[in-house]
């Protein structure tokens, strides 16, 4: 076994690092293992240990940010291959696979020394063997010609049935030994027909891969410039003996052929011999080049392949950082350890809490650490689809069941079969469709619309509301059985005013986040921002927060996030005391209160009266008393008998302030 990380994204993307059999610490600190240099990283972030057994455990060390594992946060979590780590914002895959690494150190050198003009070149149009009708003119029937053929004929059937790339060049390599007396052999890819090579892949015939293989630049700039196959033979005694690097090696023969795929070279393949017995001929060169011309799609497929699979790894690995829960109080971590239990069980989970605290985050946690995490998540919200389309979005329909069926059409619940189905505002669904839910529940069957075959279904539900359902029931306007049915496990959703403590963090992650996809530079926050934003109470919960960052990010105009990058909302809510270092805003909030307080008062209490003298709408001068605090002002003032405000007011006299 060779277990290691591969960086999907972060300082140490695309490398492959190898884990000891001890610990191996992460962190930002030198003294780790594997250093990153990232200031979301703690300078000690966790670490991997190898137990006895050959497993691996990886422990969170206190970080800032903490770890998570395909998606969820952790503490102490054993490792399965395959397994998606998040630290800070990089992010890696574990593999325990024995196999190469997909990025080693390079097992080619180049040597820059220049050649003399002793070489044989032939050009594409040349290569006899990729043209049937020269093939016919220009080579005589043979048991030499008929083993070449035989052998470009099993390489064409070996190379497309393969599409690792690491593997495909192995066994091209190892093909091209049996019809080549070469000793080593390598295949370089380059990006944008370029001369700097993304892909090496070296070995020698007799021990697999080479600790380095020399070649000559020279040569291989020729190849891939001029889309030509060059032959060298007698080194030592000819013009290429000027090359230090053949000589050392005792190199005899050499043959390097481009790979073309559309007229367009994407590396090559280089062979060499130290052998003066077994010289290369240009029958050599002919057949490796029209074996080159046969693999150049294969590989260039096979490395697209490579490159979408780690791409794809990226973005998903990206996809559950976004939908990772963030929070380190201990609301949030009683959260963690209840979806630790129930999300490898069936139950249907009931998630209760105000809009923007993250119960679809909650859900799609409870999905990817549970068996079901292969399989789809169906997210569906009951009251943003009206309940004539919204039956037949969940149950499907039959041809012909109402105007406009022109066809057959599975629901929600079908497409889901095997995975877990997410009913959003489920107290908004309508009753006639929460008898037909409440069958789902109970038989895990149902009937499309216009049908009637049952249709069976392996599907767990999780449902959410920001409703309090046991007072819906108590009312008549939920079902008692379907409530009973659904909050077999029930999960609260702490508002965010709840656990502020988690402010701070989830600031700096919506920071990282909209940094990235605004593409603007991610900036750090001031004392005086980030201590008005823990001290609002952020009716709009978590979503409310992120919407404020990233409108910050993108309309700040400082280095920093200040506070007049903030919402209004915010800075009428902050207490005086933190709008002390910046008068403006404590002005312009004393202000505000003035002139609410003198309009109020001028209108003996009538509020409708006092927003037209203000020139705002009534349901905005509320939100305004309640975020500057003046109720119990305004309610003190209004009493029969209260002593007037000294004259320092402003008076107003009407229109807009």
């Amino acid at each position: 076994m060779s277990p290691r990380l591969l960086a999907l994204s972060g300082p140490l993307k695309d490398s492959a690092l190898s884990l000891a059999d001890g610990e191996t610490t992460v962190g930002r600190e030198p003294t780790n293992s594997i250093v990153v240099i990232d200031p979301s990283v703690s300078r000690h972030h966790c670490l991997f240990r190898r137990n006895p057994d050959g497993r691996f455990q990886i422990r969170d060390m206190e970080s800032r940010n903490g770890t998570l594992v395909n998606g969820s946060r952790v503490k102490e979590h054993w490792l399965q291959d395959g397994d998606q780590i998040s630290i800070g914002d990089s992010s890696f895959l574990f593999q325990t696979e024995d196999q190469e690494p997909t990025t080693l150190a390079n097992p080619v050198e180049f040597d820059e020394s220049r050649l003399g003009a002793e070489t044989t070149i032939i050009y594409p149009k040349d290569i006899v063997y990729l043209q049937p009708q020269r093939l016919l003119e220009s080579l005589q029937p043979s048991a030499q010609v008929t083993e070449n053929l035989t052998a470009l004929l099993k390489i064409s059937r070996v190379v497309h049935a393969i599409r690792d790339l690491e593997e495909l060049q192995s066994q091209l390599l190892a093909l091209i030994f049996e019809v080549i007396p070469a000793e080593r052999g390598a295949i370089l890819l380059s990006e944008n027909s370029g001369h700097d090579f993304s892909s090496f892949h070296a070995r020698t015939r007799q021990s697999g891969r080479p600790r380095q293989l020399r070649v000559s630049r020279t040569i291989v700039s020729q190849v891939m410039k001029e889309n030509v196959a060059i032959l060298g033979i007698d080194v030592p005694s000819g013009k290429l003996s000027k090359v230090a690097s053949l000589v050392d090696a005792e190199v005899h023969s050499l043959l390097c052929v481009p790979l073309t795929v559309f007229h367009k070279t994407i590396g090559c393949i280089y062979l060499d011999s130290t052998s003066s017995g077994s010289r290369f001929s240009e029958d050599h060169l002919q057949l490796t080049a029209a074996v080159a011309g046969l693999s150049a799609v294969a590989l260039d497929n096979a490395r697209r392949v490579q490159w979408l699979e780690q791409e794809n790894q990226r973005l998903t690995m990206e996809v559950s950082q976004e939908q990772s829960m963030i929070g380190e109080s201990a609301r949030m971590k009683e959260i963690y350890q209840f979806l630790g239990k129930v999300a490898p069980t069936d139950s249907t989970v009931l998630i209760e809490g105000e809009s923007g605290t993250g119960k679809e985050l909650a859900a799609r946690a409870l999905h990817r650490n549970s068996p079901r995490s292969g399989k789809p998540f169906v997210a569906i919200n009951c009251a943003a689809i009206p309940e004539g389309l919204l039956e037949s979005d969940l149950f499907g329909h039959e041809r012909g069941a109402f105007t406009g069926a022109a066809g057959q059409k599975k629901g929600r619940l079908e497409v889901a079969d095997g995975g877990v189905v997410f009913l959003d505002e489920i107290g908004e669904l309508a009753p006639a469709l929460q008898v037909k839910l409440l069958r789902v529940l109970q038989e895990r069957e149902f009937e499309r619309v216009g049908g009637t075959r049952p249709i069976k279904v392996d599907i767990r539900l999780i449902a959410a509301t920001n409703r309090d359902l046991a007072e819906s029931v108590r009312k008549g306007e939920f079902r008692q059985d379907l409530y009973y049915r659904l909050a077999v496990v029930k999960l609260a959703m702490p508002p965010l005013r709840d656990h502020k403590e988690d402010i701070p963090l989830l600031t700096r992650h919506f920071i990282q986040k909209y940094a990235k996809q605004c593409n603007v530079k991610a900036k750090p926050i001031s004392p005086e921002a980030l201590s008005l934003l823990t001290h609002y109470d952020w009716p709009g919960n978590i979503r409310e927060l992120e919407n404020a960052i990233e409108r910050a990010l993108v309309l700040g105009s400082s280095e920093v996030v200040l506070a007049e990058d903030l919402p209004e909302s915010v800075l009428e809510h902050a207490p005086a005391d933190d709008l002390k270092q910046g008068q403006y805003h404590a002005k312009v909030k004393d202000l505000k209160k003035d002139l609410i307080v003198s309009a109020v008062e001028q209108t003996r209490g009538n509020y409708m009266e006092a927003a037209a003298i203000l020139g705002v709408h009534p349901n905005y001068l509320h939100r305004l008393i309640r975020n500057l605090g003046l109720k119990d002002t305004l309610n003190e003032m209004l009493r029969p008998g209260a002593s007037s405000r000294p004259p320092s007011r402003p008076k107003i006299s009407g229109g807009a302030a």
